[in-house]
């Protein structure tokens, strides 16, 4: 008779606290469930958008000159009279002499060849004529702010932006605006702005907007 009145007591005991422990897991389940559904529809923030915006920017690279070292002879490929070489010749990064076979044989000078090969992503390719061709970044996009979020649905939004070029000291010489490429006349300025990485690289920063959609990962870059 004892025992079976303190099994009674233990059980009684029990399950209040089992009733405490399923409504509190209810509670949990509620709340996370609220949680969610806030996430879902909050608008997007600057604060949210910002790191997405920069990895934009990042994934269209660098501004980039390439050019060739050695014996360079004129081809569809490779305008040997184009002004990038010249530009590059005023910068002192290259020395220019010509062939007797009508190449041109492009050098890196010392300062030039220090210069460009620590530039993070230069590169340096091996050709099978003996030239060497260089790539060599300009300058970086570089994220200024956000200017306005715009929610076009509860899943999509436009996000306006302005960014700017952060130039290295290569990019300093190919500054559109610069001393260097100024002294060219108005056509050749053009090509190296058309064809050779000249830009405004110190001018006021650009206006962009990049369209975003939310996924179940969060906000991801819409695919038009």
């Amino acid at each position: 008779m004892f025992e079976a009145e303190v099994q009674m007591e233990e059980r009684s005991s029990v399950l209040p606290l089992l009733l405490l422990l399923c409504l509190a897991a209810v509670l949990v389940g509620v709340v996370g469930y609220v949680v969610y559904q806030v996430r879902e529809t909050k608008d997007l923030s600057a604060a949210e958008a910002t790191p997405i915006v920069t990895a934009s920017l990042n994934a269209e690279g660098p501004a980039m000159i390439h050019f060739h070292g050695g014996f360079v002879k004129p081809s569809v490929d490779e305008k040997t009279r184009d002004p990038h070489y010249k530009l590059l010749e005023k910068a002192g990064i290259i020395t220019l002499a010509t062939g007797k076979d009508g190449s041109i044989r492009v050098a890196l000078t010392p300062a030039g060849e220090h210069l460009v090969t620590t530039i993070p992503g230069f590169r340096q390719d091996k050709n099978a004529d003996g030239t060497s061709s260089y790539f060599v970044p300009l300058a970086q996009r570089q994220l200024v702010d956000i200017s306005k979020v715009t929610m076009s649905g509860v899943n999509s939004a436009t996000v306006e932006y302005t960014w700017k070029w952060v130039p290295n000291r290569l990019g300093d010489d190919f500054d559109a605006a610069g001393s260097l490429v100024k002294s060219f006349n108005t056509w050749d300025r053009s090509t190296l702005i058309d064809k050779y990485g000249a830009d405004f690289y110190h001018g006021n920063p650009a206006r962009a907007s990049l369209m975003l959609t939310r996924t179940e990962k969060g906000w991801k870059i819409a695919e038009l």
